[in-house]
């Protein structure tokens, strides 16, 4: 593989990576027993370890896994974690006065150093009560990735401003350690609280979940709102169009909640990333270069982009028993919406950019169900980024 530049739009800095490239899978929404998850973060980084994973983002909601916190037996025994925790840790599970220990993410970090890449991070979560419509809460949430401190909720007068104030909290926290921080919005149409409009006009927000894998975040819209996939390209529109700024990637997550049965269970959305190594800097350096896909089951072998031929190619791993089928979704002109412009079947997509283009990115998807879905009638897919656009 000849060497490749990438060029960080973002951050105005360009980054070379070298001939060693590697593809990396990593879940970067998840949530323990810090908040709102049911089971204890070691348990959950063992699970994602065992299946492959190389990395993870413990990510629960405004609070770092610090310090020392304890945790009721009997409402962790409710959760139908507790047993399961003794019998797999044993003599590593403290407890006193009917309270276990959670352990810390330096902790967790440092048990799955040779298995998993366990990365630092939360959920921003934010809201806004918007007075135009009975003061409908809006829900503003945004992930944050290897943050050396917490990023407490700034609040803001709409949901922009909402956006735009914990994005430059991170931006200026970022500034401030040295330490790169990736951030992405989650869940878009979870009660229906961001817009593709949003999303356009906040281009401080390079990352968004085009795919999360908690069932209530209503994926697929309704009559009166788009699907979360709509809504990428309205955004991407805005961007290019009105605001000459960079498209917005999309990424895949599990948003995982319940780890012993219930409706967010791990394992249905992930991103693959080509980095030099697994290390938290080298994987958002990628992601930020585009270099990363977003999957639902759905595993690509390679995926290239040749700015001067302005050709795509894209080569999809064969499963037994699948057929695959590829569209190609293209913004062209000055008003027209995005569309699918192209299908293609079979593992191998080799497609030329028409002169019109002002990007295109590719939707594979598999014949085969989702082992795990999350909506009715699920099937495997993956998602590539938009090019063409530089």
């Amino acid at each position: 593989m000849k060497q490749a530049v990438y060029f960080l739009c973002l951050a105005f800095v360009v980054t070379s990576y070298g001939s060693e490239l590697h593809w990396f899978k990593g879940n970067t929404h998840t949530h323990s027993l810090w908040s709102d998850g049911d089971d204890f973060p070691e348990m959950i980084a063992d699970w994602y370890a065992e299946r492959g994973y190389d990395f993870l983002v413990l990510s629960d909601h405004n609070v770092l896994s610090r310090g020392e916190r304890w945790y009721s037996v009997a409402r962790a025994t409710q959760k139908g974690a507790m047993d399961k925790y003794r019998q797999r840790f044993g003599d590593k599970v403290e407890e006193k006065d009917g309270k276990v220990r959670l352990k810390t993410y330096e902790e967790v970090r440092d048990m799955f150093k040779d298995r998993l890449l366990l990365v630092e991070g939360e959920e921003i979560t934010d809201r806004f009560a918007d007075p135009n419509d009975g003061f409908k809460v809006r829900h503003v949430h945004i992930n944050a990735m290897n943050n050396a401190e917490l990023i407490k909720p700034r609040g803001g007068k709409s949901v922009r401003d909402v956006m735009r104030n914990n994005l430059r909290a991170a931006m200026a926290l970022e500034k401030e350690t040295g330490q790169p921080i990736l951030t992405h919005l989650n869940h878009p149409n979870f009660h229906y609280s961001v817009t593709g409009e949003d999303l356009g006009h906040v281009v401080e927000e390079p990352f968004f979940e085009v795919f999360n894998g908690h069932p209530s975040i209503n994926q697929l819209g309704n009559t009166n709102h788009v699907p979360v996939e709509v809504m990428w390209d309205q955004a991407n529109a805005i961007r290019l169009r009105e605001k000459q700024a960079a498209p917005l990637f999309g990424v895949a997550t599990d948003d995982s909640h319940n780890y012993h049965g219930g409706k967010s269970s791990p394992g249905r959305g992930w991103v693959m990333v080509r980095a030099g190594k697994c290390s938290a800097e080298d994987l958002i350096l990628a992601m930020r270069a585009g270099d990363f896909y977003a999957s639902s089951g759905i595993q690509l072998r390679e995926i290239s982009y040749d700015a001067d031929s302005r050709v795509l190619n894209i080569d999809i791993e064969p499963v037994d028993g699948a057929t695959f089928t590829t569209e190609i979704i293209a913004l062209r002109g000055k008003e027209a919406p995005a569309e699918v412009v192209k299908e293609y079947s079979g593992l191998r997509v080799q497609h030329s950019l028409d002169d019109r283009d002002l990007y295109v990115r590719a939707m594979i998807k598999s014949d085969q169900p989702h082992p795990n879905p999350t909506y009715k009638g699920q099937v495997q897919q993956a998602w590539t980024q938009p090019v063409g656009w530089r």
